[in-house]
């Protein structure tokens, strides 16, 4: 059978859930050493990783591979929507959930951390997909 079409157990998706979504909160709210990467950098790798997870939960039998591409670039394109500042847009970022989704600014150097993130992203669901059995 084709390991890319093992179906992922959807309570262990959820459990993934459960602990990278606090961990992309804590990400944005992180006041230590270097906060600036934390808050910038390393949330938009658990974003990657967000967005690759939930899409496993929706399509459990879907590519991990196609699952990170389209991730990667669905993201991508939200990033250079943060060039775009229509009114609708400035609303939904005027509010935390908003800005944590959409963003608020365009930054180049994005882009490498949301290759790292749809990697990891990618691996978890290889590591979901190896243990998954029912």
């Amino acid at each position: 059978m084709n390991k890319n079409r093992i179906k992922v157990s959807r309570k262990k998706v959820l459990y993934s859930l459960l602990v990278i979504v606090p961990l992309g909160f804590a990400s944005k709210f992180y006041s230590g050493h270097a906060a600036w990467w934390f808050n910038d950098y390393v949330g938009g790798m658990f974003y990657e990783i967000f967005w690759c997870l939930v899409a496993i939960f929706v399509w459990p039998q879907a590519s991990g591979f196609w699952i990170a591409f389209w991730v990667l670039g669905i993201t991508s394109m939200l990033e250079f929507c943060q060039l775009w500042h229509p009114p609708v847009l400035e609303t939904i970022r005027s509010t935390f959930i908003g800005r944590t989704l959409i963003g608020t600014s365009f930054a180049w150097w994005d882009f490498p951390y949301y290759v790292i993130g749809s990697g990891i992203g990618l691996f978890w669901i290889k590591m979901l997909r190896k243990r998954s059995y029912d």
